[in-house]
């Protein structure tokens, strides 16, 4: 009886097998596209874990889906406690799931900072305790990119090779954006070292990272990082408490 592991963002879904040992197996990706032929790659089985921070009719195109393809389905929310791990956050709805789960991926790896690049640059705070410091969000540079062309179609929202000082706007762009964005995880190692008293691992995922990793200090690249934490929810939530059979014709139960 298969369990597998759902993490829809704002651009793609991407989904992995949950193994013997409680991690994610390989990952598979599919980009959204205009209508719904994405859904046409998606698994069978038995339980299915969903993370989600897409906009909701896409999340209820994805469910709708799953439904006919699985006895019982998990949606995920962000919990104040799970394993070990505390948000600073004194209302978890605020704090986005993905963001949860990655915190919860890392939970024993000790003084952790996080930089997610998506949609959104997220910066998050763990430390050896469990103990969420609290993070920073800022858009990420792709998102800064369409935002200026936006207000500004002169300026493309693409192209461009990051200079420490570029001498062509298209250059200029890429090196300004990206600049900013290398500049906020700088900052917060530094600030991270100054709170902790030791500099901690700097850990990186997203679609949009790919872009700053040259650059960055020494870092742990975890693309699945949000599948790792929905291993350790799932692991940690049925050792809890055993899973009820689904009643019939409702395969959607509901985690606070």
């Amino acid at each position: 009886m298969s369990t597998w592991l759902f993490d829809l963002g704002n651009t793609r879904l991407k989904f992995a097998e949950l193994r013997d040992h409680a991690a994610p197996g390989e990952t598979h990706a599919l980009a959204h596209d205009d209508g719904e032929r994405w859904l046409d790659g998606l698994p069978r089985g038995a339980t299915a874990c969903i993370a989600s921070v897409a906009a909701g009719e896409r999340r209820v195109t994805l469910l709708d889906a799953l439904c006919t393809r699985f006895t019982r389905l998990h949606l995920v929310r962000t919990q104040p406690r799970c394993a070990g791990l505390r948000i600073a956050y004194a209302d978890p709805r605020h704090l986005g799931v993905d963001r949860f789960l990655a915190l919860l991926a890392a939970r024993d790896a000790g003084d952790v900072l996080l930089v997610g690049v998506g949609t959104a640059l997220t910066i998050d705070l763990l430390d050896a305790d469990g103990l969420h410091r609290g993070g920073r969000i800022a858009p990420s540079p792709m998102l800064m990119r369409k935002a200026l062309h936006a207000r500004a179609p002169v300026l493309p929202d693409t192209g461009g090779s990051y200079a420490e000082f570029a001498d062509d706007t298209d250059h200029a762009l890429a090196s300004g954006c990206e600049g900013a964005a290398l500049a906020l995880v700088e900052r917060s190692l530094d600030r991270a070292q100054r709170l902790l008293g030791a500099a901690p691992a700097l850990w990186l995922h997203g679609g949009g990272a790919d872009a700053l990793r040259e650059r960055l200090p020494p870092h742990l690249w975890v693309p699945d990082v949000v599948l790792r934490g929905l291993a350790r929810w799932q692991a940690h939530a049925f050792a809890a408490v055993p899973p009820r059979p689904a009643p019939a014709g409702d395969p959607l139960t509901l985690h606070a």
